[in-house]
């Protein structure tokens, strides 16, 4: 009698996107690896390409936090990276199911806390109406205090052709170099 063993291929998602000038995708990555191992984390770049690094690291939020210090004080060292967007989980990017997926980050922002929503969409093949898609998307959050200047929280969404990733961040928990850069 045979055994037979399937061995299945576990997939990882990524949970940290990484934008770059997409005419210098070999340092951009080699760039993205160094800066990781200077705070010593592990990196698997899962595809990096058209702008768009996809990474599996441990604590993405953490890691976020210790690069935007790094940031402050070097942006230089950021090369051609742009943003460092932590993702908690990935969605197809159907209206209904970002809906969905978005409704239980409603529980992460406090009554009081000022929020806001950021999106961003690639790799599509018809742009939609970006307003229109943010106002379809906060419909159930149910959140008073919307603050596009100065929010506590931030709702992030990335749209990747048919999938989305989400995130429910803290300000500090997003990194945009360009905001270092003199």
């Amino acid at each position: 009698m045979f055994i037979r063993l399937e061995v299945y291929n576990m997939a990882k998602e990524a949970n940290l996107l990484v934008t770059f000038d997409p005419t210098h995708k070999e340092t951009a990555v080699k760039q993205i690896e160094a800066l990781l191992k200077e705070i010593k984390e592990k990196v698997s770049v899962l595809k990096a390409e058209e702008g768009v690094a996809e990474l599996l690291v441990g604590d993405a939020k953490k890691i976020v936090k210790q690069l935007s210090g790094m940031a402050k004080k070097n942006a230089d060292k950021f090369g051609p990276t742009f943003h460092w967007i932590p993702i908690e989980k990935w969605v197809k990017s159907g209206v209904a199911d970002m809906q969905k997926a978005l409704k239980d980050y409603e529980k992460g922002i406090k009554e009081n806390e000022k929020w806001k929503m950021d999106l961003k969409v690639r790799k599509v093949k018809t742009k939609p109406d970006e307003i229109k898609l943010i106002m379809q998307l906060t419909e159930g959050i149910n959140r008073p205090k919307v603050d596009l200047d100065n929010p506590e929280k931030i709702v992030k969404v990335e749209i990747i052709g048919n999938k989305a990733g989400i995130a429910l961040l803290g300000k500090d928990e997003l990194l945009n170099v360009s905001k270092f850069k003199k």
